[in-house]
C-alpha cells in the first residue's frame, strides 16, 4: 500500500493538525524520545560503599529511583540521598530481596519499573536497551548474560552449571526460550505486577518472575547485558541453598495454574 499527501485547495479549510507536546517526552539518546516515565528499584543492604558506581552510570532522564533499604547498618541511606537527592527510600520490614523488590515495586510511580543490583554489577548505561524494547511492544525485558552480546566476570563454574540447568528445565516445563533464568537486570511495564502477583521473599524471585510472565502470555524479549564483579563486601547469594530454592518455585508453578491478579503486588515496607 502507497500513500501520498494531496496539496491543499485553496478554497478547503486546513484539516486539523495535533501537534505532540515536546515537554512532555524525554530524550533518551539522538534516535529516542519516551514519554512514559520510568522509575528503577533498587535493594541494597549495606551498599554505602557500593552506591557511587551504582548511581554514577544511571541516565539522568529516568523519572524516579527507589532505594529499598534492608535495614543497613551502613550509610546506605545518606549516600544514596547524598548521590540522588530525590530518591525515594522505603525501609523494608520483612527479609529477603524478592521480599524488598515487591516493596520497591509497590512504590514506584512509573510506567516503566527497572530492577538494578546495589553491587556495582550491573551498568545502568544499559537502561536504554530494555526501555527501547518496552517501547517497541515487548511486555517485558529480560537481562541475559548469555545472549549473543552478554557476558559475565562474576560467576563460578559451579553457579553458571546450576544456571543452566535451571534454564533448560524452566523452558522444557513451560515453553519458553530464556537463554538466561537467575538474572536480576529485568524491566517491565507496571500493569505486569497485576498478571504476575509476586509472592516469595528470597533470590528465587527472579525465576518466578521469568516464569509468570510466560505463563502469562506476556510479551517477553531477551536483552544482552553485561554482569561485573561485585566492588565491594561479599554476596548473600549461595549456590547451593538458593539453587535448591529456585527448584522448589519450578517445581511449584509447574503444578499450578496461574490465573490473572485482581490486585497489586503488597507492599511491605515504608516509604520515607
Amino acid at each position: 500500500m502507497s500513500s501520498f499527501l494531496r496539496p491543499a485547495d485553496a478554497d478547503e479549510p486546513s484539516p486539523l493538525t495535533v501537534v505532540p507536546d515536546r515537554s512532555a517526552y524525554r530524550p533518551v539518546s539522538c534516535h529516542l524520545a519516551i514519554a512514559p516515565p520510568v522509575s528503577v528499584v533498587i535493594p541494597a543492604m549495606n551498599e554505602a560503599e557500593n552506591l557511587p558506581y551504582v548511581f554514577r552510570t544511571l541516565p539522568d532522564w529516568i523519572h524516579e529511583v527507589v532505594l529499598v533499604d534492608g535495614n543497613s547498618t551502613d550509610d546506605t541511606v545518606r549516600v544514596a540521598r547524598e548521590l540522588w537527592p530525590g530518591v525515594t527510600v522505603v525501609t523494608q520490614r520483612g527479609r529477603g530481596k524478592g521480599d524488598a523488590l515487591i516493596s520497591g515495586f509497590a512504590a514506584c510511580t512509573g510506567e516503566i519499573i527497572v530492577m538494578v543490583d546495589a553491587d556495582g554489577s550491573a551498568d545502568g548505561r544499559e537502561i536504554v536497551s530494555y526501555v527501547s524494547a518496552l517501547v517497541s511492544g515487548a511486555d517485558f525485558a529480560k537481562g541475559s548474560r548469555f545472549a549473543n552480546g552478554g557476558g559475565t566476570d562474576d560467576m563460578t563454574p559451579v553457579r553458571r552449571l546450576g544456571n543452566r540447568v535451571l534454564t533448560a528445565v524452566v523452558n522444557l516445563k513451560f515453553g519458553a526460550r530464556y537463554t538466561d533464568l537467575c538474572y536480576g537486570y529485568n524491566a517491565f511495564w507496571r500493569h505486569c505486577l497485576d498478571r504476575i502477583a509476586l509472592d516469595c521473599a528470597g533470590f528465587e524471585v527472579e525465576t518466578l518472575m521469568n516464569i509468570r510472565v510466560v505463563k502469562a502470555g506476556l510479551r517477553v524479549q531477551e536483552i544482552p547485558s553485561h554482569e561485573f564483579h561485585r566492588i565491594h563486601g561479599a554476596s548473600n547469594l549461595r549456590a547451593v541453598r538458593d539453587g535448591l530454592r529456585v527448584l522448589r518455585v519450578i517445581l511449584r508453578e509447574r503444578g499450578t495454574r496461574r490465573k490473572p491478579a485482581a490486585r497489586p503486588a503488597l507492599i511491605t515496607g515504608d516509604v520515607l
